[in-house]
Formats: structure tokens, sequence, C-alpha cells
């Protein structure tokens, strides 16, 4: 199969996916997918490979490619920071059928991947999609190819129109430090949506408009965040984005 990306860019599907776990770095708000362990050592990285990366101010998605191979060898998304209604995140089609594989880059040369603009939430946040826009759900998609474990891109037509996280929550850590092998706790579930509804519209405008209703919610999650003794590496992860809330909007 060959998929289009921006700028008229081609790539074909491979029978092997990444072998990294991804990275759900919640304070920046995007997913990281390489073989890199920290910021120092994804500079080399970018110079080693070719493809779609961030320069200055200009922060478009990541896909990287060995030189030699053409193989895809790491990649990060960028969530949409603001979420749409729930009547469109309910037209997102079931994730069930995957295809796991990778890419091969069709020619050796860079190009520029555009952000998603559109965040869907699954209920529960089972599932978080990130579209090019809410168009892509007026026709089924063609396919999902699992590039990572839980990654997946959205091809409508023959062209990477999105892509999704699977169970986000197993995913979280801060920066490029390597997630909790063991399951999410229960109550890091529930805390997590109560994250990601302060931190994307419309709860977010609710409070930096420093509604009562709303600053109380935002203190209450940084109680529990704070006070649960379990699944630490994941609380912390949270706890550092609902942080900065707190100190912008607490009034504390």
């Amino acid at each position: 199969m060959r998929l289009t990306l921006d700028d008229g860019w081609t790539a074909t599907v491979t029978g092997q996916a990444l072998g990294m776990t991804p990275r759900f770095d919640f304070y920046d708000f995007c997913v990281r997918i390489g073989p890199y362990p920290n910021v120092k050592e994804h500079g080399p990285f970018l110079m080693r490979t070719f493809g779609s990366a961030a320069w200055l101010w200009d922060t478009p998605d990541e896909l990287r490619f060995d030189p030699v191979s053409r193989d895809l060898v790491g990649a990060v998304f960028q969530f949409a920071g603001e979420a749409a209604d729930a009547d469109d995140s309910v037209r997102v089609p079931a994730s069930s059928c995957v295809q796991q594989g990778g890419l091969r880059a069709d020619e050796v040369r860079d190009f520029r991947l555009e952000t998603a603009t559109e965040l869907c939430r699954a209920p529960g946040d089972a599932v978080l999609t990130c579209l090019r826009d809410l168009d892509v759900l007026d026709e089924p998609l063609d396919s999902r190819v699992g590039i990572a474990s839980d990654v997946a891109l959205l091809v409508q037509h023959g062209t990477v129109v999105g892509w999704s996280l699977t169970d986000p929550v197993r995913y979280l850590t801060t920066g490029f430090a390597a997630p909790d092998p063991a399951p999410p706790a229960p109550s890091t579930r529930l805390l997590f949506t109560e994250c990601m509804d302060i931190i994307t519209t419309p709860v977010l405008r609710e409070v930096m408009r420093r509604d009562p209703a709303a600053l109380s919610r935002l203190r209450a999650v940084y109680e529990a965040l704070r006070n649960q003794r379990e699944d630490r590496h994941r609380a912390d992860a949270l706890s550092a984005q609902i942080a900065d809330k707190v100190e912008s909007y607490g009034d504390w």
C-alpha cells in the first residue's frame, strides 16, 4: 500500500512496525516514538535521518527515516489543543481493524507534515484521535496502519488524514522518559479524563476566565494527583501540566 502525506510525499507500507514503546509526554502534549532517551540525543538523531521535523518556531509532526534503508525509525505527533464536540467524536469509526506495519520512504527527501487540527476523544478517553479536519468523518476510512504499539495512521483515499493513540493512559510519562510498564491504576484513568477536560476546551476557557466552578474542579484534581500514592510516575506526569494551570489561574 502506498500512502501520500503532505507536500505530495509518498511512502510504502512495510510489514514491520516500530518496536519502540510510545511515550505520551502530557506536559508537552505529544507522543514520541524513537530510540533517543533524552533531548540531548534527539538532535543528533534528526541529523542522522530525513523526513519531517521541527525547525525553530515551526513545529510540524515528525516522521523520520533512515537514509540508507529509507525505513521509518521514529515519529513525534502533536495533539491538537482543542477537543472536538462530543457529537463529532462519536463519529470516529472504531479502531478494531489495524494493519500493523512500518513505512518505507519512496525517495530520500525532506517534507513537512502538518499537525492535526482536531482532537476526538472516545468515551473514557480509551482512544485519542487527531484528524486533519472534521470533513474526514464524512466518509469511511480506507485503513489504519499501526506504525507502533497502539499508534496508528488513519488513511482515506490513500492519504494519511490523521492518527490515533489507543489506551493513552498506559503511555503517560514526563519528557523523554519511558512510561511505567505496569498497568495504569483505575484511579489514574479517572484522573486522566479529568485532566483532559481541564486542558482542552471548553473547560480550559472557563479556567482561564477564573470561573469559580472550574477553579474548584482544577483544585480538586490537583489535590487528588498530589495525594495519589499508587501509580506515581503517571500521576507526576499529569501533575506537571495541572500545576501550571493552578499557578496561572488558581489564585491560591
